[in-house]
C-alpha cells in the first residue's frame, strides 16, 4: 500500500481565462506562484519519500517550493501530463464552439473514445495512461508516501477510478489549483480516497476560476 499526496499545479493565466490548457506550457501567474509557496509551507514536516512531477512548466514551478521544503528532487514524468486536446489546446469553450462545432458536440457528449482533432487524446486512452503511471509509481515505493504534482484532468481520472464513476459523464469532483488530495494505491484492489480538495492553506487568496462541465452542459441546452 502506497499513499499518494496528489496536487494540481498552481494557477496560470490560461486557467484564469478558462482555456483548455492541455499540453501547452505556460508558467504560473502571480497567484499560482503564491499558491506554490504556500504548498511548500503546508507540507513542511510531512513524511514523504519521493516527489514525482509532470514535466510541464506549471507543475515544475509548483513543485519547486515542495522540493526545497522536503529536500527531495522532483522526478519529471511525462506520463503525468494533462490530457492532450490537439487543435483546441489553448482555446476557450466559446472558441471551440465557433471553430470546431462538431468536435464540441462530441466533447460535450462525453464519449470516452472521442479525441479532439489534430492529435488529441481520447479520455479512454488518457485514463489508461494516468492509471498506468499511478500504479507504476506506487509499485516502486511500497509502504511509502509520495507527493505527485500533476494536472486537474489527471486527478479527475484518479477520482473516477476510486469511486467507480466511469468515463462517460461530466466531472463530479472539485479539483482546485494547488489543493491537497490524498489516496491509497494498493498493489491490487481499488484506489481509496483519504482526503480531497483541501485548500485551507489558500483560504485568503482570490477565488479560483472554475470550468464547470455541468454548467457548460446546461448552457448548451438552453
Amino acid at each position: 500500500m502506497t499513499e499518494l499526496i496528489l496536487i494540481r499545479h498552481g494557477e496560470t493565466d490560461m486557467n484564469r481565462e478558462l482555456r483548455f490548457q492541455g499540453q501547452v506550457d505556460p508558467p504560473l501567474n502571480a497567484v499560482g506562484l503564491e499558491q506554490a509557496r504556500r504548498l511548500g509551507q503546508r507540507l513542511a514536516g510531512a513524511m514523504a519519500h519521493g516527489l514525482y512531477v509532470s514535466d510541464l512548466l506549471r507543475t515544475r514551478e509548483t513543485a519547486a517550493p515542495i522540493a526545497s521544503t522536503l529536500a527531495l528532487p522532483g522526478v519529471p514524468d511525462p506520463a503525468l501530463r494533462e490530457q492532450a486536446f490537439g487543435a483546441v489546446d489553448g482555446l476557450t469553450a466559446a472558441d471551440i464552439q465557433a471553430r470546431w462545432p462538431e468536435a464540441w458536440s462530441r466533447w460535450t457528449a462525453f464519449d470516452p473514445l472521442f479525441a479532439m482533432p489534430g492529435g488529441g487524446e481520447s479520455t479512454h486512452d488518457f485514463h489508461a495512461r494516468v492509471m498506468s503511471a499511478m500504479s507504476r509509481i506506487a509499485a516502486a515505493h511500497p509502504g511509502q508516501t509520495l507527493v505527485v504534482v500533476t494536472h486537474g484532468g489527471v486527478l479527475d481520472m484518479v477520482y473516477r477510478t476510486a469511486l467507480g464513476l466511469g468515463l462517460s459523464g461530466p466531472r463530479q469532483s472539485d479539483i482546485p489549483n494547488a489543493g491537497l488530495n490524498r489516496v491509497r494505491m494498493p498493489v491490487a484492489g481499488p484506489v481509496e480516497i483519504l482526503d480531497w480538495a483541501d485548500t485551507r492553506h489558500l483560504a485568503d487568496l482570490p477565488a479560483q476560476p472554475t470550468y464547470d462541465q455541468k454548467k457548460v452542459l446546461a448552457a448548451d441546452a438552453e
